[in-house]
């Protein structure tokens, strides 16, 4: 297999046009390329600058999830910082996270800060949403957001090996008419579902508010740690 390491866009299409398979950290193909046969060739985007920006508003796809620090919002260090063990995340990288893993822990964190993602493909490069980005597999760049007055994550401690832990990340953004806004997203088995609503005048509206979008066809005890995470950040966002 021969592993190609673009250095440029130009040189990453190239790539892409001569069949070369994005690979991130080989995390999660290594296996499958052992038992069922290796490509030809592979791409890894670790010397591409566009992939391994980390900044206060930008993410890129090739950094690994070990290095992502105070740098980004607390929501997603704290999803970073609890996928599998450490010598995993020494290797695997944000891009393959989001779009090669069936959890993908980042997701949520990645939803609720409004997120969009750069991709690359033969065409060129552009900007979509998230959902596109999974629902494609598009060959991810980077992540984009605007930074939000706070944040958190949380989740449930599990067995190793178990089902999917639950997890619940949260922000809170500041609008342009003044206003805020509470986003909400709950991973619940493999699926994501989420929300948001204007915070108003008081905790308890703004919960009942997000009981009208799709949280609120969480089951009821889910609905409860929803609920506590949810008065935590806002609480936070009181106090900056």
């Amino acid at each position: 297999m021969l592993l190609r390491l673009p250095t440029s866009l130009t040189e990453a299409q190239n790539c892409m046009a001569e069949g070369a398979v994005p690979i991130g950290g080989a995390t999660l193909v290594w296996a499958l390329w052992q038992r069922d046969g290796f490509p030809e060739q592979a791409m890894s985007l670790r010397s591409l600058p566009e992939a391994n920006m980390l900044e206060r508003e930008a993410l890129g796809a090739a950094v690994l999830l070990h290095r992502i620090d105070d740098r980004v919002p607390e929501v997603l260090r704290g999803a970073a910082s609890t996928v599998g063990t450490g010598a995993v995340r020494r290797t695997a990288t944000v891009g393959g996270n989001i779009v090669g893993s069936t959890l993908r822990c980042l997701l949520p964190a990645a939803l609720v800060l409004d997120t969009r993602a750069t991709v690359l493909d033969r065409d060129g490069v552009f900007e979509t949403d998230l959902a596109e980005v999974v629902a494609k597999r598009h060959l991810l760049l980077s992540l984009h957001w605007r930074a939000p007055i706070t944040s958190g994550y949380h989740k449930v401690p599990a067995e190793a090996g178990g089902p999917p832990p639950l997890v619940v990340a949260t922000a809170v953004h500041a609008e342009e008419d003044g206003r805020r806004r509470v986003r909400v997203a709950v991973r619940d088995g493999y699926e994501v579902i989420g929300g948001s609503t204007h915070c108003t005048a008081g905790t308890d509206e703004t919960l009942r508010a997000l009981d009208t979008t799709d949280l609120g066809s969480l089951p009821p005890e889910l609905r409860d740690v929803m609920r506590r995470e949810v008065s935590g950040v806002l609480g936070r966002a009181d106090d900056d």
